[in-house]
């Protein structure tokens, strides 16, 4: 089976990469939240983004800034 590349402008989470920074697992944030390893695995794999509660839910389970999951819109901010 080949794998899927995402386009960049399709990764619109960064959840594989902070689950990784904290030494985490699809399996470990889905049990921690009761979600299913599948739904967890399309997200890190942005096939399928997770609701806006859910991103909060993360956050909190992960102690990280929700921003911190979603892909900035701009590399630096406007002053």
């Amino acid at each position: 089976m080949a794998k899927r590349i995402v386009p960049k402008e399709k990764v619109l989470n960064r959840l594989k990469i902070i689950l990784a920074q904290k030494s985490k697992t699809n399996l470990w944030l889905a049990e921690q939240m009761g979600k299913n390893i599948a739904t967890v695995s399309e997200w890190c794999t942005n096939t399928k983004q997770p609701k806006l509660e859910n991103l909060y839910k993360i956050a909190r389970i992960l102690d990280v800034e929700v921003r911190k999951l979603i892909v900035p819109t701009k590399e630096k901010e406007e002053e």
